[in-house]
């Protein structure tokens, strides 16, 4: 269930990020809304995460994989430019989630 929990928040974070977007600077109403009720829900669900996964692990899992949802959202949908400089930073930031799980082992 914790794991659902912290995909869920990611997959809000992300909705609320791209709904940023789409508000054009609060411009849009539906998605000006949307912005905040996705946000409530990611933090709500990070909340409830943090019950049974340390801070440190699950907050680099949200915040990393959030990050590569949102830069493959960009490229896919606003075709923004991906570059190699890009890729070697998501991959950086995986490499850190990684190291993190690994050093948190018990």
């Amino acid at each position: 269930m914790t794991w659902i929990l912290l995909f869920a928040a990611i997959g809000f974070e992300v909705a609320g990020t791209f709904c940023m977007k789409l508000s054009d600077g609060f411009r849009n109403p539906l998605p000006s809304v949307l912005i905040f009720v996705f946000y409530a829900a990611a933090f709500g669900a990070l909340t409830l995460t943090l019950k049974r996964m340390e801070l440190s692990l699950a907050y680099a899992i949200w915040a990393g994989v959030g990050t590569a949802l949102t830069v493959a959202i960009g490229v896919l949908w606003f075709e923004e430019a991906l570059t190699l400089l890009k890729l070697a930073s998501i991959a950086l930031v995986i490499a850190g989630i990684v190291g993190l799980n690994l050093g948190g082992a018990h």
